[in-house]
Protein backbone atom coordinates (compact mmCIF):
# COMPACT_ATOMS: atom_id res chain seq x y z
CA UNK A 1 0.00 0.00 0.00
CA UNK A 2 1.40 3.19 -1.27
CA UNK A 3 0.06 6.44 0.44
CA UNK A 4 1.62 10.18 0.16
CA UNK A 5 1.93 12.35 3.71
CA UNK A 6 4.46 15.28 4.36
CA UNK A 7 6.96 15.89 6.91
CA UNK A 8 6.65 17.98 9.46
CA UNK A 9 8.96 20.40 11.79
CA UNK A 10 8.92 18.72 15.50
CA UNK A 11 10.39 20.45 17.87
CA UNK A 12 14.32 20.00 16.49
CA UNK A 13 13.60 17.28 14.58
CA UNK A 14 11.15 15.78 12.10
CA UNK A 15 7.67 13.87 12.07
CA UNK A 16 5.78 12.07 9.39
CA UNK A 17 1.91 11.68 10.33
CA UNK A 18 0.64 7.91 9.92
CA UNK A 19 -2.61 7.48 8.21
CA UNK A 20 -4.95 5.40 10.38
CA UNK A 21 -5.19 2.62 7.95
CA UNK A 22 -0.95 2.18 7.30
CA UNK A 23 -1.07 2.33 11.03
CA UNK A 24 -3.51 -0.88 11.35
CA UNK A 25 -1.45 -2.60 8.61
CA UNK A 26 1.41 -2.34 10.67
CA UNK A 27 -0.31 -3.20 13.94
CA UNK A 28 1.43 0.31 14.81
CA UNK A 29 -0.21 2.79 17.80
CA UNK A 30 0.78 5.94 19.82
CA UNK A 31 4.18 4.51 21.69
CA UNK A 32 5.16 1.61 19.01
CA UNK A 33 9.02 1.28 18.67
CA UNK A 34 9.98 1.49 15.13
CA UNK A 35 13.57 1.21 13.60
CA UNK A 36 14.76 3.70 11.41
CA UNK A 37 16.80 2.22 8.23
CA UNK A 38 18.42 4.30 5.19
CA UNK A 39 19.16 2.00 2.58
CA UNK A 40 20.35 3.52 -0.67
CA UNK A 41 18.24 6.37 -0.64
CA UNK A 42 15.23 4.95 0.66
CA UNK A 43 13.85 5.35 4.10
CA UNK A 44 12.33 2.52 5.71
CA UNK A 45 10.18 2.43 9.07
CA UNK A 46 10.08 -0.68 10.33
CA UNK A 47 7.84 -1.68 13.53
CA UNK A 48 9.71 -3.65 16.57
CA UNK A 49 6.38 -6.03 17.88
CA UNK A 50 6.47 -6.94 21.16
CA UNK A 51 4.75 -10.41 22.55
CA UNK A 52 2.36 -11.98 20.23
CA UNK A 53 2.55 -11.04 16.73
CA UNK A 54 -1.30 -9.96 15.16
CA UNK A 55 -2.76 -12.01 12.63
CA UNK A 56 -5.23 -11.34 10.18
CA UNK A 57 -7.38 -13.91 8.72
CA UNK A 58 -6.74 -12.75 5.16
CA UNK A 59 -3.10 -13.15 5.77
CA UNK A 60 -3.32 -16.73 6.67
CA UNK A 61 -5.65 -17.64 4.01
CA UNK A 62 -3.89 -16.25 1.23
CA UNK A 63 -2.34 -18.41 -0.41
CA UNK A 64 -5.03 -21.48 0.07
CA UNK A 65 -6.50 -22.67 -3.19
CA UNK A 66 -9.42 -25.06 -4.48
CA UNK A 67 -5.67 -27.25 -5.50
CA UNK A 68 -4.08 -26.47 -2.36
CA UNK A 69 -6.79 -28.09 0.25
CA UNK A 70 -7.47 -30.81 1.52
CA UNK A 71 -10.69 -33.37 1.74
CA UNK A 72 -12.46 -33.10 4.99
CA UNK A 73 -11.51 -35.38 7.66
CA UNK A 74 -13.72 -37.58 9.50
CA UNK A 75 -13.23 -38.09 13.28
CA UNK A 76 -16.41 -40.40 13.98
CA UNK A 77 -19.89 -39.45 15.21
CA UNK A 78 -20.20 -36.92 17.77
CA UNK A 79 -19.60 -37.92 21.15
CA UNK A 80 -20.60 -35.57 24.09
CA UNK A 81 -22.63 -31.84 23.78
CA UNK A 82 -20.95 -30.95 20.13
CA UNK A 83 -22.36 -28.38 18.62
CA UNK A 84 -24.05 -28.64 15.08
Amino acid sequence: MAMRTSVQKWGNGLGIRIPKVVAEEASLHSGSLVELVHEDGVLLVRPILKGKPRYRLEDLTRKITPGNRHAEVSVGPARGREAW
